[in-house]
């Protein structure tokens, strides 16, 4: 896999081997040496442009449709600069639009080969996580300084945002305690913020092709199947008996899990340990897993009956 230093091919054996043994159940095959994917840069600006309309039009206008697409692009241009950093071939970031809800279903990008080393494969798994919160962070700060604390009506029937431990931080900090019976009326930019972080909170779920699947495989290897049968478990669960906001996602998690099976795709060094310095980074990460998570997204609300 040329330009990857991880993965020296300079052996006395063909190319497509490593490690150069003499045969045996611990010798991995390396596919050859792929043409660059080109990317339809035209493509990619549609579907941006199209994610911009419908996040102004469809979610919470311009300064929503900017902030969210900063907190997306962030996420996703920091999987594909490790990508380039590490000479991984892959797509620009891919914008879903969407006429529901929020007005986007995300982004994503297209790794078009393995990652032969755990150290990249922690390096491209986390990079995205921490530039999204990076954007989300900030945004937050000052989507929550817009925001207004209202009194709510004698009767209110309609939908409720879960607050992640950082929203409810944030909040007390800048607008103090919310008064019963009253709540945060988001401004466009807090309510772009919460979106971000429920973003990077389902992408750092330890399960499969997430990322937070990779971070999990990359510290811990072979063992990284156990908890993506029991985060999924534990999705399957929210949505039963914590939130039916989480249905969707359930379903697609449960479907790339039977799609694709438990196991991460193996790199070549499955058994060697991480670094001590990103073993911390794996830490941190689930603390911004914990602290952007709330079990119960979105929920409709009637004050009046008290539910």
């Amino acid at each position: 896999m040329p330009g990857h230093p991880d993965v020296p091919l300079d052996s006395n054996q063909p190319y497509d081997v490593w490690p150069p043994t003499d045969g045996g159940p611990d010798e991995y095959a390396i596919p050859p040496p792929r043409r660059r994917f080109q990317d339809r840069k035209w493509l990619h600006i549609v579907l941006l442009l199209a994610t911009a309309i419908t996040t102004t039009f469809f979610g919470g206008g311009v300064a929503y449709s900017i902030t969210i697409l900063l907190i997306l692009g962030a996420h996703e241009m920091g999987h594909y600069l490790a990508c380039r950093y590490y000479q991984v071939d892959a797509s620009l970031p891919f914008f879903i639009p969407s006429p529901l809800l929020f007005g986007t279903f995300g982004a994503f990008i297209r790794i078009r080969e393995p990652i032969p080393t755990k150290r990249m494969l922690f390096d491209i798994g986390a990079a995205g996580p921490f530039a999204g919160f990076l954007v989300a962070l900030p945004a937050l700060i000052i989507g929550i300084s817009l925001s207004q604390v209202q009194t709510l009506p004698s009767r209110y029937f309609g939908p409720s945002l879960g607050e992640p431990l950082l929203f409810q931080a944030v909040t007390r900090v800048l607008l103090g305690p919310v008064p019963e019976g009253s709540a945060v009326f988001l401004h466009p930019v807090g309510l772009a913020a919460w979106f971000g972080l429920l973003a990077t909170a389902l992408n750092l779920f330890p399960i499969g092709q997430l990322d937070g699947g990779h971070i999990s495989y990359a510290v811990l290897g072979r063992r990284s199947t156990i908890v993506t049968i029991v985060m999924t478990g534990v999705a399957v669960c929210l949505t039963l008996f914590a939130s039916r906001s989480w249905l969707v996602w359930t379903v697609l998690l449960v479907a790339m899990i039977v799609s694709l099976g438990p196991r991460h795709p193996r790199t070549l060094d499955e058994d060697e340990p991480i670094d001590p310095t990103r073993r911390l980074l794996a830490g941190l990460a689930l603390i911004m897993l914990v602290i952007c998570f709330t079990p119960r997204p979105i929920e409709l609300v009637d004050l009046l009956r008290g539910q």
